[in-house]
């Protein structure tokens, strides 16, 4: 993301997987950070990578609250290893990526764009021991029509653009209505969000610490 993001690789099930993490801007030394925030790429059998602007985006939003933003890549993208595996093993990357980076007790929050947001929903599933959990979910254009997205938690920021023309918005809603699940609508947008990532940036924030917009 810029020159002080660190990139390494960690142990996962299908091989090596390829991690990006980036610290709050002005850590004074000795500080930790609030937390590690996870983000989850989209499809990566359409193009989707750790690099993605949507991902970055909110690896922006999260190191500006305070968070240690970390990346990756799923299996079989960039110098990640193994092949893809439809969603199953996807999951197993991200807790896989959870497992090499996170100290036992740190504050989470699982964050992921459209393909990302199912995976991230499914991995906040499978951490379901108290100490695990994930303080909070955001997910923006989850890809609830193609894959099957878990119920999340009440207080989860949810984002999706009214005009995606990936993952409508209608499908999104229909996943949501039966949790009382709130769905922030941008007007106008689609699913890359395009022109409109600093409202994406400003709207992630917002929902956590309106003083630092």
């Amino acid at each position: 993301m810029n020159s002080q993001t660190e990139k390494r690789l960690v142990p996962g099930p299908a091989g090596q997987i390829e991690i990006a993490i980036d610290l709050p801007p002005g850590l004074a030394e000795g500080a930790t950070p609030l937390g590690t925030a996870l983000i989850c790429h989209p499809n990566p059998t359409q193009g989707g990578t750790m690099d993605n602007k949507v991902v970055q985006t909110l690896a922006r939003a999260f190191i500006q609250l305070g968070w240690r933003a970390v990346r990756f890549n799923f299996r079989g993208i960039g110098k990640s290893e193994g092949g893809w595996d439809e969603g199953r093993g996807e999951v197993d990357d991200a807790l896989a990526v959870l497992a090499a980076i996170r100290t036992p007790g740190e504050a989470l929050i699982l964050s992921g764009f459209s393909f990302g947001g199912y995976v991230a929903s499914r991995a906040a599933q499978a951490l379901s021991e108290p100490a695990e959990a994930a303080q909070r979910l955001v997910l923006v254009g989850p890809a609830t029509s193609r894959f099957d997205t878990a119920a999340v938690p009440a207080d989860t920021v949810v984002i999706h653009g009214e005009v995606d023309d990936v993952v409508p918005l209608a499908a999104v809603l229909d996943w949501a209505r039966p949790q009382s699940l709130p769905v922030i609508v941008v007007p106008g947008v689609g699913h890359f969000f395009h022109g409109q990532l600093p409202l994406l940036k400003s709207l992630v924030v917002r929902a956590f610490d309106p003083t630092k917009i």
